[in-house]
């Protein structure tokens, strides 16, 4: 992900997430807290909470997510001021 660059605001109804980022700096947004993950950290989203990934970072962000069950099909965008 470039620097400046985020996802949607989102939530899935069925999935939960967990967020690992291999290199640069990422702002995990979740239900309106902010967190600042560094490379080897990682952040778990429970289902149906809001959450946005923000390259918060000079340089390229690289993680790996990953769902279970998977959320292809399952992420509703949520605006900022929704929760």
């Amino acid at each position: 992900m470039a620097p400046g660059c985020s996802e949607v605001r989102h939530l899935h109804k069925y999935s939960e997430q967990f967020f690992y980022i291999l290199d640069g700096i990422g702002t995990l947004e979740v239900d309106k807290v902010e967190y600042v993950l560094n490379p080897n950290e990682g952040m778990h989203v429970p289902c149906g909470v809001p959450h946005q990934l923000i390259n918060s970072g000079d340089g390229d962000l690289h993680f790996l997510v990953t769902s279970t069950p998977p959320s292809h099909g399952d992420r509703t965008p949520m605006p900022i001021g929704e929760s």
